[in-house]
């Protein structure tokens, strides 16, 4: 047999109209105090927003890189100019585009004038030539004079001691008298003087015939330098490569006559490229010699290092070379536009807040920070700032949300609501 719940159960006597009647003011108290509370926050608010109409970030911290993100050119890391050595009439032997290899002749001036020089000069040097051999044969032509002298005299002087001895005995037997022992040896002593003056100025004689042959090869010598100096000049107005590479743009016209030092064409050496950037001057203060830079081209992606910075801005920009890191990407082209991320500074541990418009309307100075369905703005400092994030140096913590974007319509209130 199965019992029922009859034991169970227990009458309940219904509530009392009075009990009915608390329950009923107080949730109308409790709906009354939730209304004046929005009603409340509906009137600190100085203005209503839609809120499809802002941008909010949360704060964080993180990583702050500090870059800049500039455009660019390609450009050539070497392009030479030639000019041209002297005035003349240009024969141009190529054209602009054309590939050229190192050395390889380009364009030949006629200068008549310069030919003429050469000219001279070379016949002047096979002048002194001939006169450096002249002055050869003088010099040994005198020195053998001087010898022959000297010798002579020691001849002289031989015969006057024998000429003595023989006086000599001659009177020491009685047989010559006292003046011809005299006579004997006055000559002998002039005979000595004669030959040490003889053999001085065969000495004297070999210097001098020496210098006068130093000198003239010495002028033979400075003009063999002119005629060298001279046949450069002749030999420049062959007008060659200097690297190897692409003729860029001609200057003059084929058959032109062109004065001296005039520009005439422009080469490019396509195998060694790089990136000059515009940098807005905003930045020139924060630039320097070896920052990393990622270089964008089409949808290569190449890495380099400012090699460059130019000392002026033009036109509130800065001008920097970027070398590639490496054998550079293919496919280059002169002038070919590129845009460049210039990593500036990496700051570690720090709060960040998405980089938004805010930051231009607020001065930096000024946030709107969530609180609940309202934004409320609050001082703040920021530091570095990047092209994506800035740094927040005081006034938000990690978490809060911040209206990046949008309040260009708050009009500085001190509270928006934002209707989500």
């Amino acid at each position: 047999m199965i019992r029922d719940t009859a034991t169970q159960d227990r009458l309940l006597s219904p509530p009392s109209p009075n009990r009915k009647r608390l329950l009923i003011v107080a949730a109308i108290a409790l709906a009354a105090l939730a209304l004046i509370a929005a009603l409340a926050r509906w009137a600190s608010a100085e203005r209503s927003i839609d809120g499809n109409r802002v941008r909010i970030a949360e704060v964080t911290r993180g990583t702050l890189v500090r870059d800049a993100t500039v455009n660019g050119r390609v450009v050539a890391a070497v392009s030479p100019t030639l000019y041209a050595a002297a005035a003349g009439t240009l024969t141009l032997q190529i054209r602009a585009g054309d590939s050229v290899e190192e050395g390889q002749l380009l364009a030949r001036i006629d200068s008549p004038e310069l030919d003429n020089e050469l000219k001279r000069e070379q016949s002047t040097l096979e002048q002194l030539q001939s006169e450096v051999a002249r002055q050869r044969i003088l010099a040994q032509k005198a020195r053998l004079l001087a010898q022959r002298d000297a010798d002579e005299a020691e001849v002289a002087r031989t015969g006057a001691a024998r000429d003595l001895q023989s006086t000599q005995r001659g009177f020491d037997l009685g047989a010559l008298p006292q003046i011809d022992l005299l006579k004997a040896q006055d000559t002998l002593r002039s005979a000595e003087i004669r030959a040490a003056h003889a053999g001085s100025a065969a000495t004297l004689e070999a210097r001098e015939v020496e210098l006068a042959l130093k000198t003239s090869q010495q002028q033979l010598e400075r003009q063999r330098l002119v005629v060298a100096n001279v046949s450069r000049r002749v030999d420049e107005l062959n007008v060659r490569a200097p690297v190897s590479g692409v003729v860029g743009t001609l200057a003059v016209a084929d058959r032109a006559v062109v004065p001296a030092n005039t520009a005439l064409m422009t080469l490019v050496d396509l195998s060694r490229l790089e990136v000059e950037l515009e940098v807005p001057e905003t930045y020139a203060d924060d630039l320097g010699i070896g920052m990393r830079a990622e270089v964008s081209i089409g949808t290569v992606h190449a890495s380099g290092k400012l090699s460059a910075l130019s000392p002026e801005v033009v036109n509130h920009q800065v001008l920097a070379r970027v070398r590639f890191d490496g054998a550079q990407p293919d496919g280059l082209r002169q002038n070919q536009r590129v845009s460049a991320r210039v990593l500036i500074d990496e700051r570690p541990d720090v709060l960040m807040l998405a980089r938004g418009p805010f930051v231009d309307q607020q001065g930096g100075r000024f946030a709107y920070v969530m609180d609940g369905d309202s934004a409320v703005r609050r001082a703040i400092t920021l530091g570095a700032t990047s092209v994506s994030a800035v740094e927040i140096v005081n006034g938000l913590s990690v978490g809060e949300r911040v209206v990046i974007a949008g309040t260009d319509t708050f009009e500085d209130a001190e509270r928006v609501r934002i209707n989500q």
